[in-house]
């Protein structure tokens, strides 16, 4: 850890802004109704209300990040060591536990001044070196608190899923404290196939999942773990209260916490299985601007690529001609022209058929610019090559959507069993 963020941490460590014994699943209660959508709960806040009393006694680890908080702003590690439940270590993913880091680095391993527990840098680690830790740490029980976006190549499902692995080669029990999936319960888009498989992506699921943390944990111990010669230990989720599936975030009354430093708002997290992607092009994905992921572009780009689309009339979304000059990322300090995209009706809106418009669109308008990354990254976001040969092949958005409308159907299917909303 570099010394500027070790001083941070030290000097302005952020102060942010709960299991049914015997059950391996906590079951919600419906509340009363109410006029107007209520208000939902996390599972962090059903057993904070509890004083956290269903973790006393257990030797805690607690794998979170700043979006591991409670309806009132405080973070679950702070209101825990405040009830006496006081975990015996923290473990931070990609971005650090308290979040000051940027995609791609961690905060290191140390002592949060906060509260005095120990920090171990897990973000990397493989399910031997996290089990180590947790061997290190003593814990019998790993809590995950994380909030996820509903993309598979957003990391925080692989972090839990090897937490999951880790436990169970050292028998702790995890416990899921559930939230929301911004995005709902829709899944869409293509499938991984597992030799594309990657950090951003370990395992086959398709890549707007369409299921809360609880229920991905739910599909790994049943799908994955035992094909992996892993014997799941126990699992305890602990559901949200008041939530649906065909619930967006902005309906939920939660306020929304960067789960990552370039995932400001909720429409960050509509737009990203989608433009996302353009991390594996030439093109800025609009890192080092104030819209991550909404705005799109690269130097020489001019308005004919907004025409373009404004032309497709794409249901859910509009797009405004721009210019940008990032200040990180790629293009520091040079002028971008691109598009703004710009959500319209988030029910209408399709974030993977949208980008692949886009794709295919640059590549007719601006085809001395629109370029893939060497390394071909974009196969490991979008789970193969298909997309992107399609496209240099000439394919038009529909229908390489319908390429994957066989394999959407089947996970859909089998996920059904492990769904805890309705």
């Amino acid at each position: 850890m570099n010394l500027n963020r070790r001083h941070f941490l030290a000097t302005g460590a952020l102060a942010v802004p709960a299991l049914t014994a015997g059950s391996s699943v906590a079951r919600a209660q419906p509340e009363s109704e109410s006029k107007g959508p209520p208000l939902t709960r996390t599972g962090a806040d059903v057993l904070a209300a509890r004083g956290w009393a269903a973790l006393a006694g257990r030797k805690l680890g607690v794998l979170s990040n700043p979006t591991g908080v409670l309806a009132n702003g405080d973070h679950i590690v702070d209101s825990m060591v405040a009830a006496g439940v006081r975990p015996l270590a923290a473990f931070g993913p990609e971005h650090g536990f308290r979040g000051s880091a940027q995609a791609g680095g961690s905060e290191g391993d140390y002592t949060d001044p906060r509260t005095g527990v120990p920090v171990y840098d897990a973000y990397g680690a493989d399910a031997t070196k996290l089990a180590g830790m947790f061997t290190k740490a003593g814990v019998d029980t790993v809590v995950f608190d994380i909030a996820d976006v509903g993309a598979r190549f957003y990391t925080y499902i692989w972090s839990l899923y090897t937490a999951m692995v880790a436990a169970a080669k050292v028998g702790a029990a995890v416990v899921v404290l559930d939230r929301p999936n911004p995005l709902g319960g829709k899944a869409a888009g293509p499938m991984l196939d597992p030799a594309y498989a990657s950090g951003v992506g370990r395992k086959p699921i398709v890549q707007q999942h369409g299921m809360t943390v609880g229920e991905l944990a739910r599909f790994f111990a049943a799908e994955f773990l035992p094909a992996e010669g892993v014997t799941p230990g126990k699992l305890e989720i602990v559901e949200v209260r008041d939530w649906r599936r065909d619930q967006l975030f902005d309906r939920t009354g939660l306020t929304w916490i960067p789960p990552s430093p370039n995932m400001p708002t909720p429409d960050t997290a509509l737009v990203y299985p989608g433009t996302g992607m353009f991390e594996g092009t030439v093109f800025s994905e609009g890192r080092g601007t104030t819209r991550p992921f909404e705005i799109i572009g690269a130097p020489g780009l001019d308005w004919r690529w907004r025409e373009k689309l404004g032309e497709l009339r794409l249901p859910g979304v509009k797009f405004r001609e721009t210019y940008f000059v990032p200040t990180f990322g790629k293009f520091v300090n040079e002028p971008c022209g691109g598009v703004q995209v710009t959500i319209t009706d988030p029910r209408a809106f399709d974030a993977i058929r949208t980008a692949v418009t886009m794709f295919v669109t640059a590549k007719q308008v601006h085809p001395d610019k629109f370029k893939w990354r060497p390394d071909n990254f974009l196969d490991k976001l979008s789970g193969s090559d298909r997309l992107r040969t399609m496209i240099d092949k000439g394919a038009g958005a529909d229908e390489i959507v319908g390429s994957w409308q066989a394999e959407l159907t089947e996970f859909d299917r089998k996920r059904r069993r492990h769904l805890l909303y309705r």
